[in-house]
C-alpha cells in the first residue's frame, strides 16, 4: 500500500494531467456532428443557418445541403493546437 504522500502525489499529477488535457481539447475545432478532432490536412466544411459550424470530412457526406466554404486544417505555429486557415483562392 503506498504511503500517504505518494497517494497525494497520484492524485495531484492525474489533477494536473486532466487539466492539460483539458486546456489542449478547448483550443481545439471540433465537428459540430461526431465531435472528432480534424486532422492536419484534412478538408473541413463550414455551415451556417441552423444546423451551423465545422463539419469534417467524414461527415460532410451526411449533409444535403452545401457548405459556405471548405478550408484546410493548418498546423498552428506553436504546435499545440490544429488551427483552421482561410483557403486562398
Amino acid at each position: 500500500m503506498p504511503s500517504p504522500v505518494a497517494h497525494h502525489v497520484e492524485q495531484l499529477e492525474r489533477f494536473l494531467l486532466r487539466r492539460g488535457v483539458g486546456a489542449l481539447e478547448a483550443d481545439r475545432n471540433h465537428c459540430a456532428d461526431c465531435g472528432r478532432t480534424p486532422l492536419i490536412g484534412e478538408h473541413v466544411h463550414l455551415y451556417d443557418g441552423r444546423r451551423r459550424g465545422v463539419v469534417c470530412e467524414l461527415c460532410r457526406q451526411l449533409r444535403h445541403d452545401l457548405p459556405v466554404a471548405t478550408e484546410i486544417v493548418r498546423h498552428s505555429e506553436h504546435g499545440h493546437a490544429v488551427r483552421l486557415t482561410a483557403h486562398a483562392a
